[in-house]
């Protein structure tokens, strides 16, 4: 398929901004997310692809036996980047909101650095999250990922000193309104240093990790 009908790489967009261009899979039809895998790597030698749809997956995964696929967040990438050798931790509430912080360490992961994860350590067992705090803190920037009322990015805030990237998630019952509640608790945070993404953007929360680490 000829892409140029449906889509303009950005092949620069590295080089000028410092993160690549990433394809949003979701929305897309299954040719289009196969053509546009190919075309992007054809080009950079480099293709990140997320929020591929689960009926999607299989197809791109067989498509290109060298790509590596993500499966909770629906993730995949074709090719490397040089590793930098910095460390971003990516701290997960609960285990329902898993598929935003594998997102974000697998794109971490795909721009060269290494995710230092933390999982299921909500302020509902408090208590687990100091098991990694030590860990934690050797990071330069930290993605904390939490549904319901979003208290966990406050915490985490509140004893280092990376700055703090908050990712509200649309886990929640009724009155978390999708997420609605957790971004708004997050941007109401008492604790300095917390930047937040928007609502599941563990790409987003990512990235500019990538660009804070990469200063």
């Amino acid at each position: 398929m000829d892409t140029s009908a449906v889509a303009r790489i950005d092949e620069d967009r590295r080089d000028r901004t410092g993160v690549p261009e990433v394809i949003f899979a979701a929305g897309k039809s299954l040719d289009h997310n196969l053509a546009l895998v190919a075309a992007v790597y054809a080009r950079t030698g480099f293709a990140l692809a997320t929020r591929i749809p689960p009926e999607q997956r299989a197809a791109l995964a067989a498509a290109y036996p060298d790509a590596e696929l993500e499966p909770l967040s629906g993730a995949l990438r074709r090719g490397t980047l040089p590793r930098t050798g910095q460390r971003v931790a990516v701290v997960c509430a609960g285990t329902s909101d898993l598929p935003v912080a594998e997102e974000a360490a697998f794109v971490l992961d795909a721009l060269g650095h290494d995710a230092v994860r933390a999982t299921d350590v909500g302020v509902a067992g408090i208590h687990r999250l100091f098991d990694a705090l030590d860990d934690i803190a050797t990071c330069g920037a930290v993605i904390v990922v939490a549904g319901m009322e979003g208290a966990l990015p406050s915490v985490v805030a509140g004893l280092v000193r990376a700055p703090v990237i908050a990712v509200p998630t649309s886990v929640g019952y009724g009155a978390a309104f999708d997420g609605l509640a957790a971004l708004l608790g997050m941007l109401t945070a008492c604790a300095p240093g917390i930047g937040v993404v928007n609502i599941d953007n563990g790409f987003g929360a990512a990235a500019l990790a990538h660009k804070i680490v990469a200063r």
